[in-house]
């Protein structure tokens, strides 16, 4: 098999991999809160111990280390909207409101990156409103608030995909990962006494959920980011976009097979997805002769961006 051909595979099954967050997440029964930051513990508590990681903490500047901690308190607030969407919906509006993230990027990187916006990508945004509010009116009332706390997760995915963006060449991945989920940690352990009615961060998960957690940490976290960064040093940074803008398609179909949750959600619903997930594609194809000429690392980094879901 070519090397091309492999690492598109690879790339694919690590957007299957992601998209078994959104399910995870729903499987596990602890609260937001605890569910992030036991995930969060676990990786970054294994990132420490591979000394690629320490060297590459020792040799980044401190001003550079401070940067990327006050990512990964954005990180921290990206997981946790994302998976208190679920809690109040289901998987399968958690991950479509994920889709959004390409959409408000297209608004917000301009910004921090210090560019000039591209009209073409205000037609993105329109493009997207009649799919939100289809995908509003095909899921029952009381599942809409977890609508909006899923496009604030989207939110944070934007912000701290630009800012890792414009970062992306100052660190070793694996280093910026483990500086980020580490700082996300200390983070929510920080905040968890003010939001008592979420759940203690430091509650014992039972073995169903422990299980589920190790699955959610190494099987879809660090497996998937260490395949992607064999894969990226074969795929242009266009064809890996437009691979892991399927990871809400593969999350939704996930949630079909394992949770049956089409019977939670009508016709619109899925029809306000089309339309939400044909603006995401459209955005890497307007974009596509600058992500030709982006570092393929910059998935890895977005490390962030890929153990988001």
């Amino acid at each position: 098999m070519q090397a091309v051909s492999k690492a598109r595979l690879q790339i694919h099954f690590c957007v299957v991999l992601w998209g078994f967050t959104a399910i995870l997440g729903k499987l596990i029964t602890l609260p937001a809160l605890p569910l992030v930051w036991w995930r969060m513990l676990l990786v970054s508590g294994a990132l420490l111990l591979i000394p690629r990681v320490w060297r590459g903490l020792i040799a980044m500047p401190i001003r550079l280390r401070w940067a990327y901690a006050g990512i990964g308190v954005l990180v921290s607030l990206h997981w946790l909207s994302f998976y208190a969407s679920i809690k109040l919906s289901n998987a399968s509006v958690g991950a479509t409101c994920i889709a959004l993230g390409p959409v408000f990027l297209a608004f917000i990187e301009p910004w921090i990156a210090r560019r000039k916006f591209d009209p073409r990508e205000l037609l993105i945004g329109i493009a997207v409103v009649p799919g939100v509010a289809m995908v509003v009116g095909g899921v029952p009332h009381g599942m809409r608030l977890g609508i909006l706390v899923g496009v604030l997760s989207a939110l944070f995915v934007a912000l701290f995909g630009s800012l890792n963006k414009r970062l992306v060449e100052h660190g070793d991945p694996l280093t910026v990962t483990c500086i980020e989920l580490g700082t996300g940690t200390l983070f929510l352990t920080m905040m968890a006494p003010l939001f008592p009615h979420t759940g203690a961060a430091f509650v014992l998960p039972s073995m169903h959920d422990a299980l589920m957690l190790v699955a959610l940490s190494f099987g879809c976290t660090l497996l998937p980011f260490a395949l992607a960064l064999v894969a990226l040093r074969h795929i242009s940074a266009f064809g890996t976009q437009m691979i892991t803008n399927l990871e809400p398609v593969y999350a939704i179909v996930l949630a079909v097979v394992l949770l049956h949750e089409q019977r939670e959600l009508d016709g619109w619903f899925y029809t306000g997805v089309a339309v939400i997930l044909a603006a995401v594609f459209v955005h890497p194809l307007l974009n596509r002769k600058q992500l030709a000429t982006e570092q393929p690392e910059l998935l890895g980094t977005a490390e962030s961006h890929s153990m988001v879901e």
